[in-house]
C-alpha cells in the first residue's frame, strides 16, 4: 500500500455562501495536495455485490423485498461501461459530498428539527442508530441526472431526490445536492453542532453518482454506478464507509500535523543530548500526545462495523467493498503505526522529564549535603575560636 495519500478539500471558491462561522468573503482555503488514498489516482474499479435492497422513501414503503438480482456481468464488461462513463463531463452527473465539520452532532435536537422541516423541505427524518436519513427537496426542484435506461446505452434523464445522511460523530454526507444546497444546510446545522470545527480544519470528501438498471453496481474512479434511485439503504451503506472515510481523514491530518511539529525533538536530543524545553512546556507537550492517543482511540471506534449491519446483515458485503475501495482498513493500520511513533516520542518525554527531575532532586541532596558540611565547618570553627581564647 502506497504510504503517501491525497486529500480531497473544497476550496469553497465557487461559491461565497459556505462560511461556516467565518465572513463571506474570507477566500478559498488552503490545502496540502497530498493522497489521501490511491483510488484517488489509479483509478480503482469496485465491483458492488449484486443483492441490492430496493427500498423506497416513502413512508408505507420502507419493508419492500429485495428486489430480483440480475444476471452477473464480467469484470471487463463492466470496466468497459466504467471508462466510458469517465469520458462524460463528470459535472452533469450528481454529487455525493461528505463534510466532517465537527466532533458530534446532537442528534435528538437535530431529529426535532429536521421534522419541523416537513412542510418547507418534505423532509421525513428517519434514525439508524448512529446515522439520521432524510430527504431534503428544495424549490425549485434540483437539475436532472444523466440515467442509462437500456441495454443500447441511450442515455435518459431522471430526477435525482437530495437525500442526506447525518452521523453522530461529526459528519454529514449529502446526496444529489448542489454546493450552494449543502452550504445552506450546513449553516442551518451549526446550531447542533458539538466542539464545531474550524473552516480551515473542514474535511470533505466528493464522489460522483449516475443509476442504470442494466449494469451492476459499482464505483470506478470515484463514480458510483446504482440501479435505483429509491434505493436509501443502499446509499446509506455506502454513506457510512464515506463518512468513516472523512472522519478518519481528518485524524490523518492531525497526526501528520502532530509528527511534524514534534519531530524536531528526538532530532535535537540525538545532536545536543538534552532537550532544550522548560518543564512547563515539555508537560503541555505530554499533554497534547496524550489528548492525541485519545482521540484517535475514538476514531477507532467510529471505524468499527455500524450497528445497522447486524440488523440488515444483506448489506454489510457492500458496506465492506465501498470500505476496500476507500481503503479504510490500510489507512487504519498506516494511523495506528503513526500513533506508535507518537506513543514512542510520548514514553521519551516522560522519561525525560523523569529523569530531569531525579536529577534536579539530586542536586537538591547534594545542595543540601554541602551547606550541611559548611554549617558544621563553620560551627566547629566557631567551637575552637571560643575554645582557644578561653584557655
Amino acid at each position: 500500500m502506497a504510504t503517501n495519500r491525497q486529500r480531497q478539500y473544497h476550496t469553497f471558491e465557487d461559491t461565497a455562501t459556505l462560511t461556516h462561522g467565518h465572513a463571506q468573503n474570507s477566500g478559498p482555503v488552503n490545502r496540502h495536495a497530498k493522497p489521501n488514498r490511491t483510488t484517488k489516482i489509479s483509478q480503482k474499479l469496485k465491483l458492488f455485490p449484486d443483492n441490492d435492497d430496493a427500498r423506497t422513501v416513502e413512508e408505507n414503503l420502507f419493508d419492500v423485498d429485495v428486489y430480483t438480482q440480475l444476471a452477473q456481468i464480467p469484470h471487463d464488461s463492466a470496466r468497459l461501461e466504467a471508462e466510458r462513463l469517465n469520458k462524460l463531463d463528470r459535472n452533469s452527473l450528481s454529487r455525493v459530498t461528505a463534510y466532517c465539520t465537527a466532533s458530534s452532532y446532537r442528534m435528538s435536537e437535530v431529529l426535532k428539527y429536521l421534522k419541523l422541516k416537513k412542510k418547507t423541505n418534505c423532509t421525513k427524518p428517519k434514525r439508524f442508530d448512529e446515522c439520521l436519513y432524510t430527504p431534503y427537496t428544495f424549490h425549485p426542484p434540483p437539475p436532472p441526472s444523466i440515467h442509462n435506461n437500456n441495454n443500447n446505452n441511450h442515455n435518459a434523464v431522471v430526477k435525482i431526490l437530495p437525500e442526506m445522511f447525518l452521523f453522530d460523530y461529526g459528519v454529514i454526507v449529502f446526496w444529489g445536492m448542489t454546493l450552494e444546497e449543502e452550504a445552506k444546510i450546513l449553516r442551518e446545522l451549526e446550531p447542533f453542532e458539538e466542539e464545531k470545527l474550524e473552516i480551515n480544519d473542514v474535511e470533505t470528501e466528493e464522489f460522483r453518482y449516475y443509476y442504470t438498471e442494466y449494469q451492476q453496481p459499482r464505483i470506478y474512479n470515484d463514480i458510483i454506478t446504482l440501479r435505483h434511485p429509491s434505493n436509501y439503504l443502499v446509499k446509506l451503506t455506502i454513506s457510512h464507509a464515506i463518512a468513516q472515510s472523512v472522519k478518519m481523514t481528518l485524524f490523518e491530518r492531525l497526526i501528520d500535523d502532530t509528527i511534524t511539529e514534534t519531530k524536531y525533538i528526538p532530532q535535537v536530543m540525538a545532536e545536543s543530548g538534552n532537550i532544550h524545553m522548560s518543564r512547563t512546556a515539555i508537560t503541555k507537550k505530554i499533554g497534547q500526545l496524550f489528548i492525541m492517543r485519545i482521540n484517535v482511540n475514538l476514531v477507532s471506534n467510529i471505524l468499527d462495523t455500524p450497528e445497522i449491519f447486524w440488523s440488515e446483515p444483506a448489506l454489510e458485503p457492500l458496506y465492506s467493498a465501498i470500505r476496500s475501495y476507500l481503503e479504510i482498513s490500510q489507512r487504519v493500520e498506516l494511523l495506528n503505526q503513526r500513533v506508535e511513533v507518537i506513543s514512542d516520542l510520548l514514553e521519551m518525554l516522560k522519561d525525560h522529564l523523569n529523569s530531569s527531575h531525579g536529577e534536579h532532586l539530586e542536586w537538591i541532596v547534594i545542595w543540601l549535603i554541602a551547606m550541611e558540611i559548611l554549617v558544621a565547618v563553620i560551627t566547629t570553627s566557631l567551637d575552637a575560636y571560643h575554645l582557644y581564647f578561653n584557655q
